[in-house]
């Protein structure tokens, strides 16, 4: 096989439309464009975003003001060589010791243990969230792990 025995697959190519060829060819006069109007002028044709004069979509839309979702939970993210290095041995580890030793800002912040690095010490994790790596590191170590509910305020006024 060489370059010039390719061919398409059959009924991969159409041949094109030509308009505007005579009477006998179907798409000739008018070529195909109707009669008169705006769309049958030279570049004619409405807009994009044209309703016919009604106030378009894109401009009823409100501009730039986005949607915070007021349910949404973020979790204060600690890795397990964080907490390898600020915690000893059957230390328990929870949202107020998190706080004491700096890694929350808030102690009322939800919090997820991630499992970046190691762990070396048995530790006591009490935390809303944990991935399953880091429970897994953490009871390979012999730690042992609770994870706590959260409850989202979903009776706040809306925005």
């Amino acid at each position: 096989m060489k370059l010039h025995d390719l061919r398409p697959a059959e009924g991969a190519t159409k041949k094109r439309k030509r308009v505007g060829r005579g009477t006998g060819s179907g798409k000739g006069k008018t070529s195909g464009r109707g009669q008169k109007g705006q769309n049958a002028r030279t570049g004619g044709s409405v807009r994009l975003n044209f309703e016919g004069g009604q106030l378009p979509l894109t401009k009823r839309l409100p501009k730039l003001r986005g949607f915070n979702n007021r349910f949404k939970v973020v979790y204060v993210p600690v890795n397990l060589d964080e907490l390898d290095r600020l915690f000893e041995a059957q230390a328990e580890v929870s949202q107020a010791t998190l706080k004491s030793v700096g890694l929350l800002g808030n102690a009322s912040d939800p919090v997820v243990i991630l499992a970046r690095g190691e762990v070396t010490k048995p530790l006591s994790v009490k935390v809303q969230r944990i991935s399953a790596a880091a429970r897994q590191k953490i009871e390979a170590a012999g730690g042992s792990v609770e994870v706590l509910g959260y409850e989202v305020n979903k009776r706040l006024p809306r925005s």
